[in-house]
C-alpha cells in the first residue's frame, strides 16, 4: 500500500510490523496555496505520476446554514448550477466535459456543497472556465422556468429517498427528535416539501448571491499539473468574479437531550429495524476519534460486538452498523439493527443494551482497538490512492482548519487514542440520553421496541 501511495504523490515512511497505530510514520501532501484578490482561496497538489487531473470546488455552505422555513436550497443550488450559465447555456456544461474525457458530479452535506470534475490534465482550462463561469455568470441564465424544473426534479429525489424508500423516514424522523425545530440539523439535507414549494426564484437568487461567492469557496487542484501554470488559469478565469458580502456561518449551542426519547415509525417494509442515536461531538473535537473506534469496535467488523452478537450468536438480526457523525455544529453516533423476519425488536434490545454497557463498564480489549486503528488506518490510506480523493481530502482539511496537508495530523488523532479513552466515550456519551426509533411493517407495531431509560 505505501509504495503505490508513493507512486501517486504522497510520501509515507513507516517503521516497524506491529500495529499501524503503533508506527512512525510521516505523511506528506505538499501543495501551494494562494488567494486571490476576491478572497477565492486556490490549492495545488502536483501529482506527475499519471496525465490526470481534479478538480474540487467547495461553497462553504449547507443545509446547517439555512433556515427553519427556507430549507433545501443548499442542494437545490446543487441542481441549479448544471442547467447552463451566462457563457455556457445548457447543457454546454456536461457536453464540453463530456468530450474532454471528464467526470463531473456535485454533493451537498450540512455543512459545504463540492462540485467536482476528474478527467485528461490538458482539460483543465476547460475545467476551470466552466466552473468560473457558473460561479459569476449562473443568475443571468437562471429563470423562473429552470427553477421550476429542479424544484420539481429534488421533490422528485426526495420522494425517491425519502418517501418512496424503505426506511427513509427514519432519518429525518431521528433529527427532528435529537434536534430543536430552530437547529439547523433538524431537518434533511433535501429540505422540506413546503419550503422547496414556497420558494420564490428572488428567493433562490438572493441564497446565490450571499452563499456563491469567491470569498466563501475554495478550489484544490490536484494531479499532472504545475502549480505556477494552475494559480495562472485560476487568476484568468476567476479574477474577475466580484467579492461576495461577508458571510458569518451559523453557530448554535449544543442542546443535549434532556431525556430519553422514543418514537415509533409505521413503513412499508418487511423487517423491523431500531435505531439508537445519541449528541456526541463536533469533527475535529476531542472524543471524535475515540467515537470513531468505538463504532467500528461496535459493529465494524463480523467478529465485533454488536455483528457477533445479533447476527452470528443469537440469530435475530440481518445487519447492524454503528457509526459517528461529527459534523461543524455538532455530532451524533448511531447504532442501527435490523430484526430478522418475524422477529419483535424486544427481542434485540437486551442483547444491544448489554453490550453498550460492558463496553462502558469494562471498556475493549487491547485486540479489538488494534483492530480497529488497523482497520481504520488502512482505509483511510486507500481513499488517498487517486488525486480525485485527495482534491476533496485537502478542501475539507482546508475547510475545517485551515491547513490543508492535515492528513498526519488527522492519522495522528485515531493513533494516539489508549483503551481508557474508549471506555470514557462509552460511559460519556451512551449512557447519556438517546433517541430511540422503531421502524416497524405497517400495522405491526407490536414489534416496535419498549421504551427504556438510559443505562444508569
Amino acid at each position: 500500500m505505501r509504495f503505490q501511495l508513493l507512486r501517486h504523490g504522497i510520501g509515507l515512511t513507516c517503521m516497524g510490523v506491529a500495529s499501524l497505530s503503533a508506527q512512525t510514520a510521516a505523511l506528506q501532501v505538499p501543495v501551494a496555496v494562494d488567494t486571490l484578490a476576491n478572497g477565492l482561496a486556490v490549492i495545488v497538489h502536483e501529482d506527475h505520476s499519471v496525465p490526470i487531473v481534479a478538480v474540487n470546488l467547495w461553497y462553504h455552505v449547507g443545509s446547517g446554514d439555512e433556515k427553519a422555513g427556507r430549507t433545501g436550497f443548499a442542494h437545490l443550488f446543487e441542481h441549479l448550477m448544471f442547467t447552463g450559465s451566462e457563457h455556457a447555456e445548457y447543457p454546454a456544461f456536461d457536453r464540453l466535459l463530456e468530450a474532454a474525457g471528464v467526470d463531473n458530479n456535485g454533493s451537498t452535506t450540512e455543512d459545504r456543497t463540492n462540485y467536482y470534475e476528474s478527467g485528461p490534465a490538458n482539460a483543465l482550462p476547460l475545467m476551470l472556465w466552466l466552473e468560473a463561469d457558473r460561479m459569476g455568470w449562473l443568475l443571468p441564465a437562471t429563470t423562473a422556468e429552470k427553477v421550476d424544473v429542479q424544484r420539481d426534479v429534488v421533490k422528485n429525489e426526495r420522494r425517491q429517498s425519502y418517501e418512496n424508500q424503505p426506511y427513509g423516514l427514519a432519518s429525518e424522523t431521528i433529527l427532528g427528535l435529537l434536534y430543536p425545530a430552530s437547529h439547523p440539523y433538524s431537518w434533511p439535507v433535501i429540505g422540506s416539501m413546503a419550503d422547496l414549494s414556497a420558494a420564490s426564484v428572488e428567493d433562490v437568487k438572493d441564497f446565490f448571491r450571499r452563499y456563491y461567492a469567491p470569498n466563501n469557496a475554495s478550489l484544490v487542484v490536484a494531479g499532472d499539473v504545475r502549480a505556477a501554470d494552475v494559480m495562472a488559469l485560476a487568476k484568468r478565469y476567476f479574477a474577475d468574479i466580484p467579492r461576495g458580502v461577508s458571510v458569518e456561518r451559523s453557530t448554535v449551542t449544543p442542546q443535549p437531550l434532556p431525556h430519553d426519547t422514543s418514537g415509533v415509525l409505521e413503513d412499508r417494509v418487511q423487517l423491523a429495524r431500531l435505531y439508537y442515536v445519541w449528541h456526541t461531538v463536533k469533527g475535529l473535537a476531542p472524543g471524535d476519534a475515540e467515537l470513531d473506534l468505538l463504532a467500528y469496535i461496535l459493529a465494524g467488523e463480523k467478529n465485533s460486538r454488536l455483528t457477533q452478537t445479533l447476527v452470528y450468536d443469537s440469530q435475530i438480526a440481518s445487519s447492524v452498523f454503528a457509526y459517528q457523525d461529527g459534523k461543524r455544529l455538532d455530532g451524533d453516533f448511531w447504532v442501527v439493527a435490523t430484526a430478522k423476519p418475524d422477529r419483535a425488536l424486544p427481542e434485540l434490545q437486551p442483547l444491544i443494551e448489554r453490550e453498550l454497557t460492558r463496553i462502558a463498564n469494562e471498556g475493549p480489549t487491547a485486540r479489538e482497538l488494534d483492530q480497529a486503528k488497523n482497520a481504520f488506518e488502512a482505509a483511510y490510506l486507500r481513499r488517498l490512492e487517486t488525486v480525485r480523493e485527495k482534491a476533496d481530502a485537502l478542501n475539507s482539511f482546508y475547510v475545517r482548519t485551515g491547513r490543508p496537508d492535515g492528513f498526519q495530523a488527522d492519522l495522528d488523532r485515531y493513533r494516539a487514542v489508549k483503551l481508557p479513552d474508549i471506555q470514557r466515550v462509552a460511559q460519556q456519551f451512551l449512557r447519556a440520553p438517546r433517541v430511540m426509533l422503531s421502524v416497524v411493517p405497517k400495522g405491526r407495531t407490536d414489534l416496535a421496541a419498549k421504551p427504556v431509560e438510559a443505562t444508569p
